[in-house]
């Protein structure tokens, strides 16, 4: 069967939408580094809306910093790809045009920065992960000992990571007279533009401190807030589409209707109509993006690792058991009182609705995809939360309870015995911590004692260690689900 492309299109079932704008007009106005599935589901579309709109300035460049996978998916494909939406029974499939083409950093950096560098960018947005914006966890400042990072210190002439690629490019627009980009994180990171920012200035720094002094005066780095529920593709994904479509789409995403994307209004220069396109524009994201983590993120994490344990792969099966579901609920309703919800966000209606996402069948979103790296989200889905609980001298119950899954989870094997791979960048240093450990207080203390994942403070209190001890033992004498019983 032949690959989705332009030509393919003429071909398509009439009910699958396509671009409906001329491609071969549209400028490359955004370059989008870490295009993996997310982006595809999320600010692609936005971007695409855009061009439906008939502005035809910003299409996507996507850049790969790592493998070659995207780019052996999309531009076989002229950069297309499918977004299928699924909501039950209903599944609508969209062609996405955004796309120009992908670029894989390593194999030709020279080529990114280039690209970046046009004066026809504007955008530069970002899904690296936590751990691709190389910043230490405890103290925010670069991550020097990192080869990669350390490369870039001493030469931007090939970048290998996203701040010296920021820099290097930004290096080249300042030399060429153009105004910066601005700068658009769309990682699940708390205060994630001041991240990206203090780390293309450190960078900056390093080389010319008069380049820094630019970025810092006539750049832009907006906080932004992203929401958009992404199962990871199958094989039976693709198969299946292939079927409907009459030609075979390795680049689909999958997705849930819900989408979410606030930004503060920050610009260094042009941007869509962003407002037109439904994303939204705030003078502060903090308290959307609070909510996001404790709430949304801070629940999928937990429903992931005891989820998991307890030999159950889909999130949608999770919150159908009872036991899960309130304790959910109880989740919630400390994360809650952490909360300064900004005008238009009712929490109450939120909750709702998220546990309506998660009891989507149709996804099939797996808590093995959610419990990656967990090592790097906890500090901002649990962490925190139970950081601004323990301040105001209140219980951490069912907080507590989500942290002792986690560490649960490193021992890489389910109640059923299914033995599984920690994914996870610190996942030998965790196992390490955990190999002397006795007791589920011994566990806790050990873990408790790593400063890169939590906070001296936090981890030298004893509400928190006996809390988080409590329920490890709960688990580990009683099983995941009885022990959840004897909570509720």
């Amino acid at each position: 069967m032949s690959r989705l492309s332009n030509a393919a299109l003429a071909g398509l079932p009439t009910e699958v939408e396509r671009p409906g704008y001329d491609r071969a007009a549209v400028r490359t106005g955004v370059v989008h580094l870490g295009i993996g599935a997310f982006h595809r589901a999320h600010q692609a579309v936005v971007f695409d809306d855009a061009l439906r709109s008939g502005d035809l300035r910003w299409g996507v460049l996507g850049v790969s910093l790592r493998s070659p996978g995207v780019r052996d998916q999309l531009n076989p494909q002229d950069g297309l790809y499918s977004l299928v939406v699924r909501d039950g029974v209903d599944d609508r499939t969209r062609i996405i045009g955004a796309v120009q083409g992908v670029l894989v950093a390593p194999e030709d950096p020279a080529a990114v920065v280039a690209a970046m560098a046009s004066p026809d960018v504007h955008l530069v947005t970002l899904t690296v992960t936590e751990k691709g914006y190389r910043l230490d966890p405890a103290s925010g400042g670069l991550l020097t000992a990192d080869p990669d990072v350390a490369a870039d210190l001493a030469d931007l002439s090939a970048p290998r990571t996203a701040p010296g690629f920021l820099v290097a490019a930004l290096a080249e627009r300042r030399r060429a007279g153009v105004a910066p980009f601005t700068v658009v994180s769309c990682d699940n990171l708390p205060h994630n533009g001041a991240r990206v920012r203090s780390a293309v200035l450190a960078m900056a720094q390093v080389h010319d401190p008069a380049l820094a002094e630019w970025i810092e005066t006539e750049g832009a780095f907006p906080q932004t807030m992203v929401d958009r529920i992404v199962p990871a593709t199958t094989p039976e994904d693709i198969d299946t589409r292939a079927a409907l479509l009459g030609a075979r789409d390795e680049g689909m995403v999958k997705t849930e209707p819900f989408t979410q994307w606030v930004i503060e209004n920050r610009f260094a220069g042009p941007r869509p109509d962003f407002a037109a396109l439904g994303v939204q524009l705030t003078a502060e994201v903090a308290p959307w993006e609070d909510a996001k983590l404790r709430l949304l993120n801070g629940a999928h994490s937990s429903i992931a690792y005891l989820g998991g344990i307890a030999g159950h792969a889909f999130v949608h099966e999770v919150v159908a058991i009872p036991a899960f579901r309130t304790f959910v609920e109880r989740l919630w309703d400390e994360a809650g009182t952490t909360l300064n919800p900004p005008p238009g966000l009712d929490i109450p209606a939120y909750r709702r609705d998220l546990m309506a996402r998660f009891s989507n069948p149709s996804l099939q979103h797996r808590t093995r995809q959610i419990a990656m790296d967990g090592s790097q989200k906890l500090p901002q889905r649990l962490l925190a939360t139970i950081a601004a609980r323990l301040d105001a001298d209140q219980p951490i119950d069912a907080l507590a309870l989500g942290v002792a899954g986690w560490i649960k989870w490193q021992e890489g094997v389910t109640e059923t015995g299914e033995r599984f791979t920690v994914d996870d960048p610190m996942a030998a240093t965790l196992a390490t911590a955990l190999a002397g450990a006795d007791t589920a207080e011994d566990s806790v203390r050990a873990v408790s004692s790593l400063t890169e994942i939590i906070s001296p403070r936090l981890g030298n209190d004893e509400r928190f260690i006996q809390a988080v001890a409590r329920h490890l033992d709960g688990i580990e004498s009683r099983g995941v689900e009885t022990w959840l019983g004897h909570q509720a």
